[in-house]
């Protein structure tokens, strides 16, 4: 009896890959032992892979910032649910997904996030001062953040791109997909940015259930790994000036 219920998958991470050679082109087959398909399908888990290490972030550190980007991050991709059944425009004829496919929710996706990280890291961090840091503070300068922030549109790039290359995605749908992130992002910079200044976030921040849950706004003026690091430098600074004392 078992052998005649209908099975199906839960497919949240299931991608197909392949490229399309010339020989099996009119036969619209692809070729699945393409290795630039198969290092495409791995950057198809991108996504989901963000969406982790947002959930650890917010977790793991309690940053205001870091729940305000996931916040932005979900509104993006409610955004682009609906403009998928707005336009309701088909994925290419030899699709490798299901649904609509304008505009590409990977390239939204990554996009919004690439963008968003670019403009924290050149606009809204404010690292003390020379005269302010601590004796091994040392948070990033603006060269390391214009460089993490071109390496993070770059990793958006290839995202976007993989999605053509895997036939998920036309090339209209992918260029919509992250001009549509783009403009979220920087919309919700400049949203959370009025509520900084007009004091919505430290009034959040001073609600029972924020304080009850640790919520803190360090990020913008120190590095994660830094102030951790400085609590650690200072604890073994101590211990051993405790030992050399004791001898």
């Amino acid at each position: 009896m078992s052998e005649d219920i209908p099975l199906t998958s839960f497919s949240l991470t299931h991608v197909h890959y392949g490229a399309f050679s010339p020989d099996l082109v009119a036969l619209q087959l692809q070729d699945p032992t393409d290795r630039l398909s198969y290092l495409c399908a791995w950057l198809a888990l991108v996504p989901q892979g963000l969406c982790v290490m947002y959930v650890t972030l917010i977790w793991s550190t309690r940053e205001i910032e870091i729940v305000l980007l996931g916040a932005g991050q979900f509104v993006c991709e409610v955004l682009n649910f609906a403009l998928k059944r707005l336009i309701k425009e088909e994925r290419p004829p030899r699709m490798n997904g299901k649904g609509y496919g304008m505009p590409s929710s990977h390239a939204q996706f990554v996009t919004f996030f690439a963008v968003s990280m670019a403009l924290f890291l050149l606009f809204r961090h404010q690292p003390p001062g020379r005269e302010q840091r601590k004796r091994n503070h040392s948070p990033m300068t603006m060269l390391e953040r214009v460089f993490w922030s071109a390496t993070g549109l770059a990793g958006a790039f290839t995202v976007a791109w993989s999605r053509i290359y895997l036939n998920y995605h036309t090339e209209k749908q992918v260029l919509v997909g992250c001009t549509a992130g783009l403009a979220i992002a920087v919309t919700w910079f400049a949203i959370t940015s009025i509520l900084r200044q007009t004091g919505w976030v430290a009034w959040a921040m001073e609600i029972p259930i924020a304080k009850w849950l640790r919520v803190r706004d360090l990020v913008v003026e120190e590095d994660l790994c830094q102030a951790g690091w400085e609590k650690w430098d200072d604890k073994m600074t101590a211990l051993k000036a405790r030992d050399k004392k004791r001898n």
